[in-house]
C-alpha cells in the first residue's frame, strides 16, 4: 500500500532561509525526514498526482556546449566550491528559479539564461539553441525533494567573449572553467575525476554523458541503425 503523507502530519524540525527539514509522519509511529527548499504547504510529498506532474522544479542545470563552425564542439563546465563537500567540484552552470521567473512564459529558459550569464559572463544570442531536455529531475530523493530541470544550451558561434565569473552571488565561489572535447569528457567519465582529481555531481555526470553520446546534436555523427 502506498504511504499517505498529509499536511496535518508534517512537523517542522529546522527552518532557515535556504533549507528546511520536516518530519513526514506517514503512519502511526512511522517517520521519514525530508531536507528541502520548500515551505510546508509546497512540499512535493503532499502534492496530488496532477500537482506533482505540473510543478516547477527548484532549480535549473544547464548543459552548455560551444559549437563553433571552425572547430570541434566542447562542453563547458565550472569549477565551483560546494560547501557540504568542502571541495571544488566540476559543475554545470545552475541556479534556483527566482519567484519572478515563475510568472514568465518560459520560466526554465529564463532561469537558464540568467544563470549562464551570472556564472560565465556568456549571454545567449538569437543564433544559439535552448531546449528543456528534462523538466524535473530528482538527484537524491531518499533524503530531499530538491529537483532540477535540465536545459540544453548550444552556443553557435566561433568566439566566446566577455567570459567572467564575477557574477557570483552570496556564497558562490568559482575557480575557472573547463572546455572539454569529447575525448576529454570520455576520460573524465571513465576515471570519475578530471586530470586534477576533481570530482563532480550527478548533474555533471549527466552533462558529460549527454555530450559524449551526441544527444545534444540534432544531426549526430553516430546514429542508431535498426537491423
Amino acid at each position: 500500500m502506498r504511504p499517505k503523507i498529509t499536511k496535518q502530519n508534517i512537523k517542522t524540525l529546522l527552518e532557515t532561509k535556504f533549507i528546511k527539514v520536516f518530519d513526514l509522519q506517514y503512519a502511526e509511529g512511522r517517520h521519514y525526514y525530508n531536507a528541502t527548499r520548500r515551505s510546508a504547504d509546497d512540499l512535493v510529498a503532499v502534492k496530488s498526482t496532477e500537482e506533482f506532474q505540473n510543478m516547477l522544479p527548484d532549480a535549473v542545470s544547464c548543459i552548455t556546449i560551444w559549437n563553433p563552425s571552425n572547430g570541434e564542439p566542447k562542453l563547458l563546465l565550472n569549477r565551483e566550491f560546494r560547501y557540504p563537500a568542502g571541495q571544488f567540484l566540476l559543475s554545470v552552470p545552475a541556479g534556483l528559479i527566482d519567484p519572478a521567473d515563475k510568472v514568465e512564459d518560459e520560466p526554465l529558459l529564463v532561469t537558464a539564461k540568467r544563470e549562464l550569464k551570472e556564472e560565465t559572463g556568456i549571454e545567449v544570442l538569437d543564433t544559439d539553441e535552448l531546449e528543456v531536455i528534462n523538466p524535473c529531475l530528482f538527484s537524491t530523493p531518499g533524503m530531499t525533494d530538491e529537483s532540477n530541470a535540465l536545459v540544453k544550451i548550444v552556443l553557435n558561434r566561433d568566439t566566446l567573449t566577455g567570459m567572467s565569473q564575477d557574477g557570483a552571488e552570496g556564497s558562490e565561489c568559482f575557480d575557472g572553467f573547463s572546455f572539454l572535447t569529447k575525448e576529454q569528457a570520455q576520460k573524465i567519465l571513465k576515471d570519475g575525476v578530471d586530470e586534477y582529481g576533481i570530482f563532480y555531481s550527478v548533474y555533471t555526470w549527466t552533462a558529460l554523458t549527454y555530450f559524449v553520446a551526441d544527444m545534444w546534436n540534432r544531426n549526430p555523427i553516430y546514429k542508431c541503425i535498426k537491423k
